[in-house]
């Protein structure tokens, strides 16, 4: 068995009408088409990958996302260059975003570059481009796969 990716990662947000205006502009920015937008469910799709966002239970209503929590941690989309990293940040500063970190280059691969932003529940999202196609061994050198 051998998987092709990751076909899609749902998001619950807190503020459901605040989080969709913000995804239904980064989505379409990130090149992936809004397939399905009604008030229960907004739903992205392109590059090999989709990404959803639905309302919580009621209870969960108004919630904030806790970044250190069990689960989720950030959810990270790979860039073709280092220009969409930059363009990216220039578009999320126009739109308001919450930066965590500007675009830097960073420890994790050799050449990683990344912005790191928040969606309006506080879910942490990053940007990144790495040259090549890679993953890191156990000594953190970069192999190709």
């Amino acid at each position: 068995m051998e998987i092709n990716g990751v076909a899609h990662v749902i998001l619950t947000a807190g503020d459901f009408e605040r989080s969709t205006a913000f995804y239904r502009k980064l989505l379409p920015f990130l090149g992936l088409t809004l397939v399905m937008d009604n008030n229960q469910f907004l739903y992205g799709v392109g590059a090999r990958t989709a990404l959803g966002v639905r309302p919580p239970a009621t209870e969960y209503e108004g919630g904030k996302f806790e970044q250190e929590r069990i689960g989720l941690h950030h959810l990270c989309f790979r860039a073709k260059n280092r220009k969409s990293v930059d363009e990216a940040h220039a578009w999320l500063m126009k739109h308001g975003a919450v930066i965590v970190h500007k675009p830097e280059d960073g420890p994790w691969a050799p050449g990683y570059y990344s912005i790191l932003f928040e969606d309006p529940d506080g879910v942490r999202l990053e940007i990144n481009y790495v040259p090549g196609k890679g993953l890191f061994d156990v000594s953190g050198k970069l192999e190709s796969y």
